[in-house]
């Protein structure tokens, strides 16, 4: 199928909902399900540069397209979260920055639970640039690091399960596939499976065309565990992998006007895939079994105010797709 010549159409903003934040937002997560009855919520991070940060809990009603705060589950965080999300099958949230944290989200109170540090050494711990749950056992949690470690936490105990070096340089996204298999991507250009059953030996799958390019962002695809999507640094390109050939893209999707910022694949499609980025732009793909000569346009496309940073695509709410620009966030109909 060749969908090169495929029209794209344009995401209507009527079928949208915005909620504006006194500050600037970056991190997002979706409530796995609705909560007790409430309409599902969604937790997004403030992105201050400076020591005291926000995270805010914001209701979303899909029929009447309203995002409202809930002022009681508002709370402060200490540096600007790198990564949000909860629980697969809780109202636990986890956060990264200076540590990972969770915190349990009840009716009307966000509570802290625990503080998790990776360091042996340090009652300090490098900058957690990223973190998994892992969906098919949620004990465990992968945090990844400036450090160039990747560290898998057992939740339930609050210790660390095992700690890898994981690269030779900064580590910025780390991913599960299945309950023992994880990859993450790098400063140093490479992406790299790891399996826990054998902690000496690492698969490298894809290393940037020009060397020591950074790759920024890692999205393994749940519902065909065959195909990954990374991002380059300051580029427009959103590069997908099949683990199965090594080495060469199957395809790259270079619509972009700008950097590529974020990733995510649709959750109940394996064939779907969303990017957006600092041309303002959220694009959605849908891959072909065969890709044409031309390159693959977008099937849909959707313009922000301004450049989007963040982007979700959750297995809860499969129809929206939450993006983060400036001081918005705001969910598409997709």
């Amino acid at each position: 199928m060749d969908n090169s010549t495929q029209e794209s159409h344009h995401l209507r903003s009527d079928h949208s909902a915005t909620y504006e934040s006194p500050y600037p937002l970056y991190a997002m997560a979706v409530s796995p399900s609705r909560h007790h009855g409430h309409n599902h919520r969604i937790a997004v991070g403030s992105f201050i540069e400076e020591y005291t940060n926000r995270v805010d809990v914001v209701s979303f009603d899909p029929d009447t397209l309203t995002l409202k705060p809930i002022p009681s589950l508002s709370f402060d965080h200490p540096y600007p979260p790198t990564k949000l999300m909860f629980h697969p099958k809780s109202d636990l949230l986890a956060s990264s920055g200076d540590f990972l944290r969770l915190w349990e989200v009840r009716d009307s109170s966000v509570e802290p639970v625990s503080v998790l540090n990776n360091s042996k050494t340090s009652e300090f711990c490098a900058p957690l640039t990223s973190f998994d749950w892992n969906e098919i056992e949620p004990k465990r949690i992968g945090t990844c690091s400036i450090d160039t470690t990747c560290t898998v936490w057992d939740i339930e105990k609050s210790c660390v399960e095992t700690q890898l070096i994981a690269h030779d340089k900064e580590v910025y996204d780390i991913a599960w596939g299945e309950a023992r298999v994880f990859a993450s991507v790098s400063a140093d250009g490479s992406v790299r499976i790891f399996d826990l059953r054998d902690k000496e030996h690492s698969t490298i799958i894809y290393e940037s065309p020009q060397p020591d390019t950074p790759l920024l962002r890692l999205a393994w695809n749940k519902q065909d565990l065959r195909y990954m999507a990374t991002i380059l640094m300051d580029s427009n390109k959103v590069v997908i992998l099949d683990i199965r050939s090594p080495a060469m893209p199957v395809a790259e999707l270079e619509r972009h006007r700008a950097s590529v910022n974020a990733i995510a694949w649709a959750p109940q499609s394996s064939r779907h895939i969303c990017s957006a980025g600092d041309d303002t732009q959220a694009l959605i793909w849908e891959l072909p079994t065969v890709a044409g000569p031309n390159g693959i346009d977008p099937m849909s496309m959707y313009s922000a105010g301004s450049e989007i940073n963040q982007l979700q695509w959750s297995a809860a709410q499969p129809d929206w797709i939450a993006v983060s620009f400036s001081n918005k966030m705001q969910l598409l109909k997709v």
